[in-house]
């Protein structure tokens, strides 16, 4: 899916089980045969690892295998780069990216090396191109890094203005291609883009959310989707963006309840919280794609509970693009929001004092 999120045609695919990844080529070097017959096989022109290689990996692969290799991070760094629209999303794939080449810098650039000056030097090898692009790519990030830190500011002063309005915040999260923006989209009127694809929202949109006359209106913000093995470039990257999660005062948790590896979905998505440190914010699990459930695993009941890391969390079940439930989750916000806004009773008041003894 990966894959042709970024635009590739898979044509093959091969499992290897090992117990430790091999040190020169991951998959040890029968296996590294096997993927060179099976490139040749189907006229390749890209060979993928869907997991992490090292630098010396890649290069021995490279070698190896006669054809450019690449690894999940940098199709995740890919497929970020086609999605960024805004400054802010363009910088952060941009940090990532380059934080990603800095470390995969390969010594190809030996007859440009510069000799050493100077009177009665006899000349030597000097300053090569290696060093060059580390220095450009290490002041890529510095700058890079400056202007993101400007951008957070930005950022924290919005979060400013709305703490001072005294706004409830929601901010929705979830596994990719759960159905986040289709649910913003029918909750809030807007026409933030929704695809059925990988990662289709990369830029925060947040938009405000009227619940009625007890609730008034809430801030509502759709951020970026999560996945397996998220590099850990991105998350630190993307750390301006997940704010809006860390500072949320609920969060909605959108589940593909039609996908059968859903358990492990919700799984990844609470590593990820709790990595950003936003696993003890309360969440409202929303089950979407009701309308693509099969009959027979259609729920009994439209709201209940479901267990989550041992503690039992409100769930309640949509179809975000058929517009089922959504009144049923518009009213429930409205009761979580008029709860959390009550002032706590002080202490003594509204105990019931026990009466003169007959």
């Amino acid at each position: 899916m990966l894959a042709q999120t970024a635009g590739l045609e898979p044509v093959a695919r091969l499992t290897c089980k090992r117990k430790t990844p091999d040190a020169a080529l991951f998959v040890g070097s029968g296996k590294a045969d096997e993927i060179r017959t099976l490139a040749q096989m189907h006229g390749v022109k890209e060979v993928l690892f869907d997991q992490a290689l090292s630098p010396a990996q890649q290069r021995n692969l490279e070698r190896h295998l006669q054809l450019p290799v690449n690894d999940r991070t940098m199709l995740i760094l890919e497929i970020f780069a086609q999605r960024a629209r805004s400054h802010e999303g363009k910088l952060q794939v941009e940090l990532a990216r380059l934080q990603y080449l800095s470390t995969r810098l390969v010594r190809r650039w030996s007859h440009l090396e510069r000799q050493q000056g100077g009177i009665g030097m006899r000349g030597g090898p000097g300053e090569t191109q290696i060093e060059l692009d580390k220095r450009m790519i290490g002041d890529a990030i510095k700058r890079t890094r400056e202007r993101l830190q400007k951008v957070k500011r930005q950022r924290a002063t919005q979060r400013r203005q709305r703490e001072r309005r005294d706004t409830f915040n929601i901010s929705l999260v979830g596994y990719t291609n759960a159905g986040k923006s289709t649910l913003f989209n029918a909750l809030v009127k807007a026409r933030a883009y929704a695809a059925d694809q990988l990662f289709a929202t990369l830029d925060t949109t947040t938009r405000q959310l009227y619940l009625g006359e007890g609730a008034g209106s809430i801030s509502l913000s759709d951020t970026v989707g999560f996945i397996r093995d998220l590099p850990h470039g991105l998350v630190d990257a993307f750390q301006a963006t997940l704010q809006e999660a860390v500072d949320a005062d609920l969060l909605l948790h959108v589940v593909d309840a039609a996908n059968p590896g859903f358990p492990e979905q919700i799984a990844q998505v609470q590593l990820v919280l709790a990595e950003i440190g936003a696993a003890d914010i309360p969440q409202l699990l929303v089950f979407n794609k009701l309308d693509a459930m099969a009959p027979e695993a259609r729920p009994a009941q439209q709201q209940d509970t479901y267990e989550l890391d041992g503690r039992p969390a409100p769930r309640i079940f949509v179809s975000a693009r058929q517009g089922e439930g959504i009144a049923a989750l518009r009213e429930r916000l409205a009761s979580m929001v008029m709860d959390a806004s009550q002032p706590a009773m002080p202490p003594g008041q509204g105990l019931e004092l026990p009466g003169p003894a007959v």
